[in-house]
This record gives C-alpha cells, sequence and structure tokens, in this order.
C-alpha cells in the first residue's frame, strides 16, 4: 500500500468516526433532555408538595401549642396529685 491510499482510507476511517460520534452525543443529548424536562417536572411537583405542606403546617401549628401546654398543665397536675398522695408525704403528715 502506498502512501496515498493509506492517507485515503485513514481519512475515511476518520469520517466514519466522526459521523459516528456525532450520532452518539446526539443520542445522548436527546437522553439528557429528556431526563432535565423529568427532573424539572418532579421539581415542580415537590414545589407543589412543599407550599401544601407548609399550609399544612401553618394551619396546624396554632393547635399544637395548645396541645403543649394542656399536656404542661396535665403534667403538673399530675405530678402534683402523685406528690399529695406518695407515701413520703402522709409520713410527714403523722
Amino acid at each position: 500500500m502506498n502512501e496515498n491510499n493509506l492517507a485515503f482510507w485513514m481519512t475515511v476511517a476518520g469520517t466514519i468516526c466522526w459521523g459516528v460520534c456525532f450520532w452518539w452525543m446526539h443520542r445522548l443529548s436527546t437522553k439528557q433532555n429528556t431526563l432535565l424536562a423529568q427532573l424539572r417536572e418532579q421539581g415542580k411537583r415537590i414545589e407543589k408538595l412543599s407550599k401544601l405542606e407548609h399550609d399544612l403546617i401553618k394551619e396546624v401549628h396554632p393547635q399544637v401549642n395548645e396541645i403543649k401546654e394542656g399536656i404542661e398543665e396535665m403534667m403538673a397536675a399530675v405530678k402534683e396529685n402523685s406528690e399529695n398522695n406518695s407515701p413520703a408525704s402522709k409520713k410527714k403528715g403523722n
């Protein structure tokens, strides 16, 4: 094989490789665009759910504080009641 034939076939091989590379990169780009579109949709759904969750928390938050205060009052009453009815307090009273 002389130099001209070798150069010709190397050029052909390079052109074919370029075509395969172009096709492969186009395929990857298409997959990436599809994935990015899915991620955008998922992000929108997450934002919507986060907003709904935030609204629910705002709605429930005052009730949580009221329940917490009620529990603290109940704990104080139980503690006071248990101190009054404990055997140590009966011994002190005698």
